[in-house]
């Protein structure tokens, strides 16, 4: 019973520090392209004229703001915040702090459902669709398969998420030796390593949706969630039903994962990097750690993508940087808290 007190605890002005960080680097990379706009212009564009600064800008500005930055910064936020809320419940539920939110198959069923789309070529918004169902079908595979062989338990089902990656990552091998390797071969590739680019404004609003109900409804769980994981004998005693709010936790978190690989492909490291620092700031309290996770989490992909989109005249696909800045980054991060996994 201490330690659920002292979990849901808290150091709120962390939060409140993050969230602030998180809109900082929203309007920092406003400003990040190899087209530049000024303070002074996009103030203008946002809220008009104000006192003691030049706040006038040109229709390109307006549009490279509106068009183009907005719109991948808006995903960015989402698809961080989103992996790394996912990775912070995951490893909280699994009791594992090598989780990430791909362990039920999620992101290689919506990888294979982008690049079948792409194969078929389909108009995008059928292409976010159909990696959104495939990765929901993916989970709910792996979900079926580990409980008909260990009803309640958690190792049989992450082996069952390992089979059914696996399964959707030879049909995306397939697809991509059906693709003609003049212009559909190149499109998957370059898809599944991920990016923001293709987003529109009005395309985001349903994605984010999803994701702002679902962290909510965690959040509201965030009570339950801290006594299941605190024993089995504690939330009998409380009357927490754990089958329940385990498979409640899981499965929005699933939701979660289908929706960020159907917006930006396949990123990784956010879901598994962040929530061990956000542990570190907030300590394991769920409520706490899923925002601050999710707010490390969109600053983390938004900074990623403007490195991307300024390191290079060609845009380099997120994927590929999240990786190479993710993974030192958690080897320091390992060597600074081996001590609580040994």
């Amino acid at each position: 019973m201490t330690l659920i007190k002292r979990c849901v605890r808290g150091n709120g002005w962390r939060t409140t520090l993050l969230m602030l960080l998180l809109l900082t680097a929203v309007a920092a990379s406003l400003m990040v392209g190899r087209y530049p706009v000024g303070v002074g212009a996009m103030a203008g564009m946002l809220f008009g004229r104000l006192p003691l600064l030049d706040t006038s800008f040109t229709p390109v500005d307006q549009t490279v703001l509106t068009q183009i930055r907005l719109p991948r910064i808006g995903c960015g936020v989402l698809v961080g915040a989103g992996l790394a809320a996912s990775g912070a419940g995951y490893q909280t539920m699994f009791r594992n702090p090598l989780v990430s939110p791909d362990i039920l198959g999620v992101s290689a069923g919506a990888g294979f459902g982008g690049a079948l789309a792409l194969l078929l070529h389909a108009p995008y918004w059928q292409l976010e669709a159909m990696a959104f169902a495939s990765g929901l079908l993916a989970a709910a595979l792996a979900l079926i398969i580990g409980r008909g062989i260990g009803r309640d338990s958690a190792i049989l089902l992450v082996l069952a998420g390992m089979v059914i990656a696996s399964v959707f990552g030879a049909l995306i091998s397939v697809t991509e030796y059906l693709a003609n390797p003049d212009d559909t071969l190149p499109a998957i590739v370059f898809w599944l390593m991920g990016g923001l680019g293709r987003q529109h404004l009005d395309g985001l609003l349903a994605p984010a949706l999803i994701i702002a109900a679902a962290v909510l409804v965690l959040y509201a769980l965030r009570w339950p969630v801290t006594v299941v994981v605190s024993g089995d004998e504690d939330a009998h005693t409380l009357g927490v039903d754990t089958r329940r709010t385990w498979a409640a936790v899981v499965g929005v978190y699933t939701l979660i994962t289908a929706t960020t690989v159907s917006l930006a492909g396949i990123v990784g490291w956010a879901g598994l990097l962040i929530p061990h620092i956000a542990r570190a700031l907030v300590g394991p309290g769920f409520g706490r750690l899923l925002l601050v996770s999710a707010a490390l989490g969109g600053v983390f992909v938004v900074g990623v993508d403007d490195v991307a989109r300024a390191a290079a005249s060609a845009e380099i696909p997120l994927g590929i940087l999240s990786a190479l800045i993710g993974a030192p980054f958690f080897l320091v991060v390992l060597a600074k808290m081996r001590r609580q996994w040994t």
